[in-house]
C-alpha cells in the first residue's frame, strides 16, 4: 500500500482498519480510561500520572489489534493522524454518528470490510 499523504485518505483506511465491533469496543474502553486518567491526574496534581495517559490507551487499542483485528496497529505508521481519528471515532460513536461514516468507508455491521475498500 502507498503511503497516505491526506488525513481525508486516512479517515476511511482509519476505519477499515477498526472494522470489527469489538476492536473498536477495546479502542472506546482506551480511550475512555486515557482520559479519565489525565483528568485524574491534572485534578490531582499527580504528575507522574501523566505517564500512564498513553500507557492507558494504547495498551487496549493494541491488544484489540492483536488479539481481535489481527492487523498492525495504525499507530506505529500514522501516530499523530491516528490519535486524532481514535478520539474522532470515539466521539461519533459517543454521539450516534459513526455507522454513517463506516458504511462511507466500507465496512459492513457485521464487521466485514466491502469487496475492493480493503
Amino acid at each position: 500500500m502507498a503511503k497516505i499523504t491526506a488525513y481525508s485518505d486516512f479517515w476511511p483506511y482509519y476505519l477499515r482498519e477498526h472494522a470489527r465491533p469489538a476492536t473498536r469496543n477495546w479502542h472506546y474502553a482506551g480511550s475512555a480510561l486515557a482520559a479519565g486518567v489525565l483528568v485524574w491526574a491534572l485534578a490531582t496534581q499527580t504528575w507522574w500520572g501523566l505517564l500512564l495517559v498513553p500507557v492507558s490507551g494504547y495498551f487496549f487499542a493494541w491488544m484489540s489489534h492483536a488479539f481481535v483485528e489481527k492487523n498492525k496497529p495504525a499507530t506505529f505508521t500514522y501516530p499523530v493522524w491516528s490519535l486524532i481519528s481514535d478520539y474522532r471515532m470515539f466521539g461519533l460513536w459517543l454521539a450516534g454518528r459513526l455507522g454513517p461514516e463506516l458504511e462511507k468507508a466500507g465496512v459492513r455491521p457485521d464487521g466485514t470490510v466491502a469487496a475492493g475498500r480493503a
